[in-house]
């Protein structure tokens, strides 16, 4: 014989929500992050932030006559919020039949993918940024930064590039190298960090549990939805360099030497220094031997390896797989 279904009240939805919120909390807890080793969280309170101070690169000079203003742009580089969701439901005749613990798992699963969702997106902007923009209107990967030969943004332009791609093949017949990208970025030694993580509300669980209004009334199941307000960008190109080219010492000090070598408008030196290896799961081998290795083979010889310990070496798992930018 089989029991009566338990009556739905809004007491007993309400103490099942606070259950529910518990889980979707332990689940936010869980996840391994890897997003805030390239991106800076920045706090927002409105649609959108302006970043008009990102072409000022702060830099002391000896006060002669009047001070150099560098104007603070009105309308400077911006990142709109936008928001993201994820929902699931529950029949209700499981809450009638009391059969709510196996949804325990699908709670701490919604929250631990909430919590996973900024590396997703600061990995594809990282992925993308040779096909968006950033403050100086270029993409943020480019061959063609404009640095200028006067400390207030005057004078020549020096193109500058963040962005090395290997002529492969016979001379002649040459063409760009194919395999996977990666990245040497400086993400310590300036208060800065290459990708910008803009929240601007953290996630959290609502639900539609009123059995005469919604989804409740239509399709006989309680809705449960995750919501979050957030975006992604960029901040300081310097800062970052990326390479299409073989994951090898030589193409290594390539990279570094570009990130060491830059300078701000009037030829200051910016005084940046490489600090993370950031290399798609494809690449894991070849940069934890490069990284990682005691000795290395050269000419037939056993030597040292310079580079061990060089960087701290990101395998980014949330790297999506790379796209070609628009022709």
């Amino acid at each position: 014989m089989s029991a009566t279904p338990r009556p739905i009240t809004p007491e007993l939805l309400d103490r099942l929500f606070v259950g529910f919120r518990n889980e979707f909390s332990a689940g936010l807890k869980m996840a391994e992050s890897q997003y805030k080793k390239i991106a800076m969280t920045v706090p927002s309170t409105t649609a959108e932030n302006v970043y008009g101070w990102l072409d000022q690169a702060p830099g002391f000079r000896e006060w002669l006559n009047e001070r150099v203003i560098k104007q603070m742009k009105t309308q400077g580089y911006s990142i709109k919020n936008r928001t993201w969701e994820d929902t699931v439901s529950i029949s209700r005749d499981a809450f009638e039949d009391d059969n709510l613990a196996v949804y325990r798992p699908m709670f701490q699963r919604l929250g631990e993918a909430a919590a996973c969702f900024p590396d997703q997106l600061v990995f594809q902007a990282l992925a993308d940024g040779h096909k968006s923009a950033c403050y100086d209107g270029q993409n943020f990967f480019d061959t063609e930064h404009p640095v200028t030969e006067n400390v207030d943004g005057t004078g020549k332009k020096n193109l500058v590039s963040n962005l090395f791609t290997l002529k492969v093949g016979a001379a002649g017949a040459t063409t760009d190298y194919t395999g996977p990208g990666w990245y040497l970025m400086d993400c310590s030694s300036q208060v800065v960090k290459p990708i910008v993580f803009q929240e601007r509300r953290a996630p959290e669980l609502t639900a539609q549990t009123n059995p005469n209004q919604g989804d409740t009334f239509k399709s006989n199941v309680f809705v449960y939805g995750a919501s979050m307000r957030c975006a992604t960008g960029y901040s300081f190109w310097q800062l970052a360099q990326m390479m299409k080219a073989p994951l090898n010492s030589d193409m290594f000090w390539e990279a570094w030497q570009a990130i060491t070598g830059r300078v701000a408008d009037g030829g200051r030196p910016l005084g940046l220094r490489p600090t993370t290896l950031v290399v798609p799961p494809s690449l894991e081998k070849p940069a934890t031997q490069l990284l990682e290795r005691e000795f290395t083979i050269n000419d037939g010889g056993t030597t040292t390896n310079e580079l061990k310990g060089k960087v701290e070496l990101l395998v980014a798992r949330w790297m999506p797989p790379e796209t070609p930018a628009a022709a």
